[in-house]
């Protein structure tokens, strides 16, 4: 790449794209902004939170593993994402899952952030996703060491606590995925 025309990623004295929309390399639309641990665009030339690499694979015990660490850290947003890969490119009979714990992921973050409704919602529809998932997973009560029940309950608890009020620290209220 010769020029910065050439590269719609680099960047002014702001560290703005040059584009007026951010664009990878084959010209999607991706959002280059710095984000914090509850995934808040910063202001461009901030120090953000590294950013989960997208469309990795993993094994589903690697993404528990992950996903718990960025939860323990207060870092729901980025959870998600890694609860995003395994939806996208598991096995169909686990898409549910996945998604369920991407919707908790969300919904923790939603709530950190003081969003009530959007968190308390997604915290219930989370739950009840992975539910529905291990009473049509017969003898899959505790997919990867998971404990889905205590996950639905935590969620359920969480949701009823952003709705009477009580301010959320993600990293404090993250749940146990393994029990």
């Amino acid at each position: 790449m010769d020029s910065p025309a050439d590269n719609p990623m680099d960047s002014t004295a702001t560290d703005r794209p040059v584009d007026k929309r951010d664009r990878d390399y084959e010209g999607r639309a991706r959002n280059a902004r710095p984000r914090d641990g509850l995934g808040r665009p910063l202001p461009y030339g901030s120090h953000g939170v590294p950013r989960q690499p997208e469309g990795l694979v993993r094994a589903p015990e690697d993404t528990v593993a992950e996903a718990q660490r960025l939860l323990d850290e207060g870092k729901p947003f980025h959870a998600h994402e890694v609860f995003e890969d395994a939806w996208k490119a598991g096995p169909e009979e686990e898409r549910q899952l996945w998604r369920g714990l991407a919707q908790l992921a969300v919904g923790l973050t939603h709530s950190a952030r003081g969003n009530v409704t959007g968190g308390a919602r997604l915290l219930r529809r989370g739950a009840e996703a992975v539910t529905e998932w291990a009473a049509s997973a017969a003898g899959r009560e505790r997919p990867y060491g998971m404990d889905l029940g205590s996950v639905a309950g935590w969620a359920g608890e969480l949701a009823g606590d952003v709705e009477g009020g009580v301010p959320v620290d993600a990293g404090a209220r993250a749940p146990r995925l393994l029990g």
